[in-house]
């Protein structure tokens, strides 16, 4: 029993969010509908716990659970990453889903499942820990996709996200089985020594359907065709979790998985990496231009981003890793004040979401419309805000590498993308203004204006950033 308390301790966040999980069952069980309120709150403060044991618990680097779970300072700086995300959706949406009238206690019941699958998905170190963490996180988020029952959109949503996620789990469960088979190990550090640099083709289609499986949670082209249809149609908070916490597990992962299972084969994986980075960035910037949906939008711009953060790893170096924990983090924050806004926009007690409905928004709710043009100025990329210097590392990473093609690509696709961001600023300030927005919530505004403030002032002190995240990509190599 001796060896269990060390790895409890290097696995205290999933812990206490496995606790909290079932505590909360038992909890919404016995109180019934009277704990729908509580619920959520006490969900926050699990969560918010899980970021606390991961600050202050132990910052070294270790392997447990004989091989299957790693806890290093690439993944403390990810789940810190995901775990707030999951913990400000669920501040952002309570009222949300209490207006809606589906403000139901198992809502943040499954939130904290898919935030566990979530944590153990970046510490995975074996195929079979990446496969029951992917499934941890995904079953989770089906429900939560369909959540309002009666919304013809949102029953859509979560049956095409279950169809696919089921398509995509099974390709990546194929194409584990034949990394297995070949190496003859599930640990990546086992399967990095079996390969030693000489991928058989069986390997090469094994790390095909593995990354297929990933690039689905990414939302890469061509496996994005859920993405849209999704963001639509399930309810805003939970398109807000999709596009915050589950993308920040989603890349991590396979950040984890071809830095420490293929470093010998990076020239097979680079084309890879390279092929659906091109895609997505191209069809982010021209697919989202002619979109009247603001969460449609977002999705598209969500596919494009993935696309931008993974020239970064196509970098194949300590620098590039670094660069994709930047974009990452910056691309949390300005999808969590995008979503903040969108989340503000209800008209008469209902919620809208076209872009149209933002019109003249400059004259009626002046700080909204400003803390919104902030974010899509930084999606867009301009200077001197977060966003720039998001793409900049990413850039830089892909230069430094030799990647002169990707990196004049990822540029025209930004120039592109920059339309549709730059749009929806006009829209607000230049056009008749429509109805006005009904009060937002306090929390709310604190969340846009706090990411706002955040985007626009990244450039007076990003040096203590840019150190955490380079120390922690050290930890993959």
């Amino acid at each position: 029993m001796a060896p269990l308390f060390p790895a409890l301790a290097h696995s205290l966040p999933e812990a206490i969010l496995a606790v909290g999980a079932l505590a909360l069952v038992l909890f919404g069980a016995f109180r019934g509908k009277e704990s729908d309120g509580p619920t959520t709150e006490i969900a926050v403060g699990v969560l918010g716990l899980a970021i606390l044991a991961i600050l202050l618990g132990r910052q070294s680097d270790a392997v447990v659970f004989d091989g299957a779970f790693i806890d290093d300072g690439f993944g403390r700086f990810m789940k810190i990453l995901t775990l707030g995300g999951s913990l400000v959706t669920l501040v952002m949406g309570q009222e949300f889903l209490a207006r809606e009238k589906i403000a139901k206690f198992e809502y943040p019941i499954l939130i904290l499942l898919a935030t566990l699958g979530m944590l153990m998905l970046i510490s995975a170190s074996s195929l079979i820990a990446l496969y029951l963490g992917l499934e941890l996180m995904s079953l989770p988020l089906y429900v939560v996709a369909a959540f309002k029952r009666d919304d013809l959109r949102a029953s859509e949503a979560g049956l095409k996200y279950f169809v696919l996620g089921a398509l995509s789990s099974g390709m990546l469960l194929y194409g584990a089985s034949l990394l297995y088979g070949f190496a003859g190990t599930v640990s990546f550090a086992g399967i990095a020594e079996a390969i030693n640099g000489k991928a058989s083709l069986g390997v090469i289609f094994g790390l095909v359907f593995l990354m297929t499986g990933l690039a689905f949670k990414m939302s890469a082209v061509p496996f994005h065709m859920w993405t849209p249809d999704v963001y639509e149609g399930a309810p805003t908070p939970v398109t807000a979790f999709f596009a915050s916490a589950a993308k920040m597990a989603a890349v991590a992962v396979t950040v984890r998985v071809i830095m420490t299972a293929f470093p010998g084969v990076s020239t097979q994986w680079r084309q890879i990496i390279v092929f659906i980075s091109i895609l997505s960035m191209a069809l982010g910037a021209f697919a989202a231009i002619g979109q009247t949906n603001i969460k449609r939008l977002m999705a598209y711009s969500a596919i494009g981003h993935i696309g931008f953060a993974l020239v970064g790893l196509a970098a194949a170096t300590e620098a590039g890793v670094a660069a994709v924990m930047i974009y990452m983090a910056i691309y949390l924050v300005m999808t969590l004040g995008t979503f903040a806004a969108i989340l503000s926009m209800r008209v008469g007690g209902q919620a809208v979401e076209k872009i149209s409905d933002l019109s003249g928004l400059a004259q009626t709710d002046g700080v909204m419309a400003f803390f919104l043009a902030v974010m899509m100025f930084s999606l867009a990329g301009i200077p001197p805000l977060a966003g720039f210097f998001a793409k900049w590392y990413v850039f830089n990473a892909a230069i430094q590498a030799h990647l002169y093609a990707l990196a004049v690509i990822g540029v025209l696709s930004s120039a592109v993308a920059a339309y549709y961001y730059l749009r929806v600023v006009k829209v607000m300030y230049f056009d008749q203004p429509a109805p006005a927005f009904d009060a937002p919530t306090p929390a709310l505004r604190i969340v846009l204006a706090a990411t706002g403030l955040l985007m626009l002032f990244f450039f007076a002190y990003p040096g203590l950033f840019i150190s955490v995240t380079t120390a922690a990509a050290k930890s993959l190599f």
